[in-house]
């Protein structure tokens, strides 16, 4: 499924994203809710990427397979009003050995890198500061998600870099995270760069927004 930017009514643009979406599979286009599903086999690299040729920023709140969708800053809590909107997509690589593609499309953001990382909890009873520490089952110290296993903490996804518009959109893969792990965990992004467990840069633990990881059908 995924959220396009809509007006009520707007039919002819409706018929613009179905021409730009034919051949994928089944596609409804709801005009009222601004909403579009797609019931396809294709990546959803693919999906995202036609929809926003028609010149609409669209952000994908669900895909099929083994995978889990955090929606940024929609936790409902008064604590966390930012412009920050997005969303991030975990997909199992295999069945049977741990790895996890990472699709990140996140708006709202001031230019330049902001830490991005996994927290223990998916509470959010108190905004993204009660979401805990970043997941770190190994009791790793922290580092570059480059890094082995001893020397980063399994929440460690780095940095993202957010262009001129404000946008951030990456794919990473992760080889030690598997999807049902990090269920019921939060996703959580920083006003500042991640320093890689290099420095002392306070900034980076600052929250700015977050989310909680859902399992994704």
């Amino acid at each position: 499924m995924s959220s396009v930017k809509m007006k009520k009514g707007d039919e002819a643009y409706a018929n613009t994203l179905r021409k730009a979406l034919d051949g994928l599979g089944e596609v409804d286009v709801d005009l009222k809710e601004g909403r579009v599903i797609v019931q396809t086999e294709s990546p959803s690299s693919e999906v995202h990427d036609k929809i926003e040729a028609t010149g609409r920023k669209a952000v994908l709140s669900g895909f099929g397979g083994q995978s889990a969708v955090a929606l940024i800053n929609t936790t409902g809590s008064v604590v966390d009003r930012t412009p920050v909107q997005g969303v991030v997509r975990f997909t199992a690589i295999s069945a049977k050995k741990p790895g996890v593609l990472v699709d990140v499309v996140v708006d709202g953001l001031e230019p330049g890198l902001h830490g991005f990382h996994i927290h223990e909890s998916g509470d959010v009873s108190l905004g993204c500061a009660s979401v805990g520490d970043h997941y770190n089952p190994r009791q790793s110290r922290h580092g570059s998600p480059e890094a082995s296993r001893s020397e980063r903490q399994a929440g460690d996804l780095g940095n993202l870099r957010a262009d001129e518009s404000g946008r951030a959109k990456i794919r990473i893969v992760d080889a030690e995270l598997e999807v049902a792990e990090i269920i019921g965990r939060a996703v959580v992004i920083t006003s500042s760069a991640d320093d890689l467990g290099l420095g002392a840069n306070d900034q980076s633990l600052f929250r700015i927004a977050c989310g909680i990881i859902a399992r994704s059908a």
